[in-house]
């Protein structure tokens, strides 16, 4: 699928390519691309703390990440005889609180050595809308179904989504200024938040990242393509706010047409061939034949992580 007129995405300056070490950070968007890129194979680390929708969320962590502020009991609240942090989404929530801070702990480092390492970081930003917790007036990552009394629900405002994302690019490019910054707007809708509110924070995130310029971060138009080039209730998933895989499938052409270098085209199209080869599923698992097909098929795999050491199956 391919329509003739589109968003127009200029090719970028550093492709990724192979050698690349990509940190994605964000919204479910993020995993969606995170996921098209561990497919091919790519070097890829994504969301260390689980999913984080807004600016000052995914700014919280890198901040913490590179001060080296340790995550301590004070920092995490229980509910439901489970410990979270609010700094966190609910997947690393655990039942033992010195289990959750050692995995804090330990996604702290992650982060922070990822982002040391990173050749391209991937931002994508879901939300405008935050959740400040009463009892400390910090504004949180996640509510982990703790009763909405506690909060208190507010829209960051331009300027403050700007000043959050300036800071977060400054701090990356203090500890590696060689990264290349992609900032994107997840499609998906936040219609929890009402028709009207979503399309406000959405609103507000596109008005506050170009309010900033691009000369300091690439920008890659995730929202746009699907507001623009698909925009049809054909494209998301039966709850009507995700992408379906079609509309997946459509931006990751377009990303991958001018984010990807074209040297990794051959091997993207072999990892594609293996993947789908591995996927296989015999109708006679004991046959000569299939035996034979599984012996060419670890041969090409051996053959490829001759040449490419990093890529495992």
């Amino acid at each position: 699928m391919r329509f003739s007129t589109g968003v127009p995405i200029p090719k970028s300056n550093r492709p990724i390519d192979y050698n690349s070490q990509i940190l994605s950070l964000g919204s479910c968007f993020a995993v969606n691309i995170a996921e098209k890129l561990d497919y091919f194979k790519f070097q890829n680390r994504c969301n260390p703390f689980g999913i984080l929708f807004h600016p000052l969320a995914i700014h919280e962590i890198i901040r913490r990440s590179l001060s080296g502020q340790a995550f301590t009991g004070e920092d995490i609240v229980n509910h439901n005889d489970l410990w979270h942090s609010l700094d966190a989404h609910s997947e690393l929530s655990h039942p033992n609180k010195e289990t959750l801070l050692g995995h804090l702990n330990a996604a702290l480092n992650d982060t922070r050595e990822s982002l040391q390492s990173a050749t391209h970081l991937i931002l994508t930003y879901g939300t405008a809308w935050v959740y400040r917790y009463k009892t400390s007036q910090k504004i949180v990552a996640n509510c982990h179904k703790i009763p909405q009394s506690q909060f208190e629900k507010e829209l960051l405002s331009v300027e403050t989504i700007a000043e959050s994302i300036a800071q977060t690019i400054q701090l990356v490019r203090g500890c590696n200024p060689n990264c290349r910054i992609m900032v994107t707007i997840s499609p998906v809708r936040h219609i929890k938040d009402g028709f009207v509110e979503n399309q406000r924070s959405k609103a507000h995130l596109i008005a506050a990242i170009h309010s900033l310029g691009l000369e300091a971060f690439d920008y890659f138009p995730s929202y746009e393509i699907v507001m623009d080039e698909l925009r049809d209730y054909r494209f998301y998933a039966s709850d009507m706010l995700h992408p379906n895989p079609t509309a997946i499938d459509y931006i990751w052409e377009r990303f991958s047409e001018t984010q990807i270098h074209t040297a990794a085209a051959p091997l993207m199209l072999e990892i594609d061939s293996i993947q789908k080869a591995l996927r296989h599923k015999p109708f006679q698992a004991d046959s000569v034949a299939h035996r034979d097909f599984l012996v060419k098929l670890n041969q090409r795999i051996a053959h490829l992580q001759s040449k490419f050491p990093q890529i495992n199956f």
